[in-house]
């Protein structure tokens, strides 16, 4: 391509072109080679230059790479090749860990050019003989660093590496400062290449946690072969190497372990004392008391519907029971009227019907008659109703007097039958009862037929006084029954335990019936005293204990309180009664001593039957 001429020049032609020919060349030179290798490798040209010039630089780094002599060099033992630090003895004290495979060699042929024992012999150096010369130091430091297995296990025990983990004082004073270097520098046991970094001050919630989780699970390829106090190699036998092998293992597993609780350790320490994980947890700890408050702000808003709707349905409530009751009030007025108006006109009917037999003399001449047509005519006022009295007081009137007494006649025939029929109805029923008690008592002989009132409550009685557990117990309520009841019917123990039976069958409502029952006899038959001379003027004292006494029965509690206050004043107390009174609150003096004798009786009682059950049982 021809260059564009300049100002103030002229393009010239002199002679045409010729026509382009095709040529074979063959390629060779170093640019082919390159784009050979690109071709194969399928990388473009700029990656090519990368590694030229990674290549050159490493060169260059070769070149440029400074030894540092080691001044303890020559008094080295190499018998003890184990303590010495192989990077100082090849001068790559400085770069250590970092040193690539050609530096090492590069310092290793340094090493071997000035301190060779030939070398050292020609100069005039005398030369120890054997493997005691320092130069076996060097050549062991090569052995171990040039391999990456014994490399390994060298830098895992860097002498000069340092397990320091700061403490909490120190990281709280300047956290970044302090822990960011010690992070950097126990980066270098990780397994994997790239680990996140401590971050800084402003630092968002995902990092820190990447950061946390990272060490947390930390992956240390750290190991510590290198500190084996015996080496296998060494034994003489098949069974010496097994067990070295495994002192060898505990050794290295132990040495781990502790490894790894220096790393949990470090990572628990900047946690504690990294201020942006306080900082996250304040604002944890907001985030979830505003939704704390929230959902309580929800809930007492939800309550207070809940509270205003309640009390919306309990005014429509009350309005509807207002209006209910209203109804019903006015409803019951109504009645009550009606009831009144027909109670009025029943008593107007009724004291026509005794005037109207009172003027006619009940319709008879004789004076017994008269009386018992009075009591008819007060029959006739009880039992009819309105519509009766009416009827019947409109027969009266109407007729003459003998028409008026037949009808009068017949109303009465009619109330006495039908009261009659009322009581046989009544009678059929009680024996029906009285048939069904006896059924359901059934297979208990004779002796079944006569228990009335008194003697059910007194098996009651018997049963609560020997409870479950005593010794003969049915043979001992029999004898107790037997004792006390005033029916003179003797039970056997299979006549109490069947009516005993009986009575857990029976509604509750019929157990009620009989302590009833029982208990209104006995105030029967206690209430009503004749008058006489012991009691026809009872004394003062007497009216006075009478009037304090208490008849509610006995609790549980003021029972224990007896008990207690009679074992805690004894008999030989003076006015004993009056302070076992005072120590059991609401009952008198006659309260106590009264109760104290229905014990004393009841224990008396209950030996007297156990004991005639014993006398019998051993006869």
């Amino acid at each position: 391509m021809l260059k564009e001429a300049l100002d103030g020049q002229l393009t010239a032609l002199y002679n045409a072109v010729a026509a382009s020919e095709q040529v074979q060349v063959e390629p060779v030179g170093r640019w082919f080679e390159a784009f050979l290798k690109r071709r194969t490798r399928n990388v473009s040209a700029s990656f090519q230059e990368l590694e030229e010039e990674e290549q050159l630089s490493e060169e260059e780094e070769d070149e440029e790479l400074q030894l540092e002599e080691y001044p303890m060099l020559k008094t080295l033992d190499p018998k003890d090749w184990k303590n010495q630090d192989h990077y100082a003895v090849l001068g790559l004290a400085h770069i250590r860990y970092k040193a690539t495979q050609k530096q090492i060699k590069a310092a290793h042929k340094a090493m071997v050019l000035k301190h060779h024992p030939d070398k050292r012999k020609a100069a005039g150096e005398q030369i120890v003989e054997g493997d005691n010369d320092y130069f076996t130091c060097i050549t062991k430091a090569m052995e171990m660093l040039s391999d990456p297995v014994k490399r390994r296990a060298f830098d895992s025990v860097d002498p000069t590496f340092d397990n320091m983990v700061p403490s909490k004082a120190e990281g709280k004073e300047n956290f970044f400062v302090v822990f960011a270097p010690v992070f950097e520098r126990n980066s270098r046991w990780s397994v994997q290449k790239h680990f996140p970094s401590l971050g800084a001050l402003d630092a968002s919630f995902e990092e820190v946690d990447h950061f946390y989780s990272f060490w947390y699970n930390f992956d240390s390829w750290r190991e510590f072969s290198y500190l084996d106090e015996e080496e296998k190699e060494k034994a003489e036998c098949r069974d010496e190497r097994r067990w070295i092998e495994k002192q060898n293992r505990a050794s290295r597993a132990q040495r781990k372990k502790e490894e790894m609780n220096r790393i949990r350790t470090l990572v628990d320490t900047a946690y504690n004392c990294d201020p942006r994980i306080k900082r996250f947890k304040e604002e944890e700890k907001a985030r979830k008391e505003s939704e704390k408050k929230a959902k309580a702000e929800a809930k007492k808003r939800e309550q207070e519907e809940k509270e205003r709707v309640r009390q919306a349905e309990e005014e429509a409530a009350r309005m509807r029971r207002e209006k209910e009751e209203e109804a019903a009030r006015q409803v019951a007025q109504q009645a009550k009227k009606e009831k009144e108006a027909q109670k009025k006109a029943i008593k107007k009917e009724r004291q026509k019907l005794r005037t109207t037999c009172k003027t006619h003399s009940y319709f008879t001449d004789n004076e017994a008659d008269g009386v018992r047509m009075m009591e008819e005519v007060e029959k006739l006022c009880d039992r009819l109703e309105l519509t009766s009295l009416q009827t019947l007081n409109e027969a009266l009137a109407s007729g003459n007097k003998e028409q008026s007494k037949a009808a009068l006649e017949k109303q009465v025939q009619e109330v006495n039958v039908q009261m009659r029929k009322e009581k046989e109805a009544e009678m059929q029923a009680q024996q029906a009862v009285r048939g069904a008690e006896h059924t359901s008592a059934g297979g208990g002989g004779l002796n079944n037929r006569g228990w009335n009132e008194e003697d059910l409550q007194l098996l009651i009685k018997a049963v609560n006084l020997f409870p479950a557990g005593t010794n003969a117990r049915w043979e001992v309520i029999a004898s107790y029954m037997n004792q006390h009841s005033s029916s003179g019917v003797k039970r056997t123990a299979k006549d109490v335990i069947n009516k005993a039976k009986t009575l857990q069958k029976l509604d509750p409502h019929q157990k009620d019936e009989i302590n009833r029952k029982a208990f209104e006899k006995f105030k029967k038959e206690h209430s009503a005293v004749p008058p006489t001379a012991d009691n026809a003027v009872p004394s003062e004292r007497f009216d006075a204990v009478s009037a304090e006494s208490n008849s509610s029965p006995w609790t549980t509690e003021e029972q224990k309180l007896l008990e207690q206050a009679l074992k805690t004043y004894p008999v030989n107390t003076p006015e004993r009664w009056e302070k076992i009174s005072d120590a059991v609150p609401g009952r008198s003096k006659k309260d106590c001593m009264k109760r104290y004798k229905e014990l004393v009786e009841m224990i008396k009682a209950k030996k007297a039957a156990q004991e005639q059950v014993t006398t019998k049982n051993k006869k």
